[in-house]
């Protein structure tokens, strides 16, 4: 939950840089005056203090990001800054991940003042990460609480409240992936299989034809092939594989204890009817 105050201040300040980015956009300003006022975005709009909290050509292994956040001596954000006039472009993004790799710090933020893109390094091998949220500032309402949600994830408040930890959990679990991923679980297709017989008068359809007609038809090709989605497929597998053993291990303990129990199925799914195949 978004603080009053910060909804306050968010909706008071967002117009007015709004007006500034725009006149700085038709300007085509660079990348200095871009830097001065993704500073004063942070102060007034996020409420960081930019003279305290805001520390300007942060040194990288012998090099220079743009901003950095720092609250009580810890790196927060690592900024890497591009001229308002330039589109934000994959090797930006390198950069800045590289940044924030060789300093050890897993968030990022790149912008140009007006696109926002915030990042979750991942330290593995070899280095990953995840767009956690982006925003166009032009186009923020603040009327909207999706927007305002968004932009608590940058907020000194937010960083209290955990409020990037919480968004960046958010859109790992609701995205097209996880979903379609879900979908084609066969636990998933066996609900799908029940209601086809119901709908069909009995009509017996495989298993194996609805997944078809999903992948091939309903899911759109990248949600269900790729790199992104093997990976949230394996992820999702796994997840489920832990729920089953915990109730092989829960069944066996209580058949140790001498106490009768069903047979247990997929928990999550375990209020479904069985199949009457």
């Amino acid at each position: 939950m978004v603080p009053k105050r910060v909804q306050d201040r968010l909706v008071r300040s967002i117009a007015k840089f709004q007006q500034v980015i725009k006149i700085a956009k038709d300007r085509d300003v660079n990348e200095s005056d871009t830097v001065s006022i993704i500073k004063d975005v942070l102060a007034e709009v996020f409420g960081y203090d930019k003279y305290l909290d805001v520390t300007s050509e942060f040194a990288v292994r012998g090099t220079y990001c743009d901003l950095a956040i720092k609250i009580d001596g810890k790196v927060e954000y690592l900024i890497e800054a591009k001229a308002i006039g330039l589109d934000l472009k994959d090797g930006h993004l390198r950069q800045a991940i590289d940044y924030g790799a060789n300093n050890g710090v897993q968030w990022v933020i790149l912008t140009n003042a007006n696109s926002w893109q915030v990042y979750k390094i991942r330290f593995e091998q070899p280095i990953a990460y995840d767009l956690v949220c982006a925003f166009n500032f032009l186009e923020l309402n603040p009327k909207n609480d999706e927007h305002i949600e968004m932009l608590f994830v940058v907020c000194k408040e937010g960083l209290a409240k955990d409020a990037r930890e919480e968004f960046h959990e958010k859109t790992l679990t609701v995205n097209r992936f996880v979903l379609g991923a879900l979908i084609l679980t066969d636990d998933v297709v066996s609900v799908i299989r029940r209601e086809l017989r119901k709908l069909s008068d009995g009509v017996l359809v495989s298993s194996e034809e609805i997944c078809k007609v999903l992948r091939g038809e309903v899911l759109k090709r990248d949600v269900v092939e790729g790199d992104e989605a093997a990976k949230t497929s394996a992820r999702i597998r796994k997840f489920y594989g832990k729920i089953a053993r915990r109730a092989r291990s829960t069944s066996d303990d209580k058949k140790d204890s001498g106490v009768d129990t069903p047979p247990i199925g997929d928990a999550y799914l375990s209020e479904a009817p069985a199949s009457q195949d």
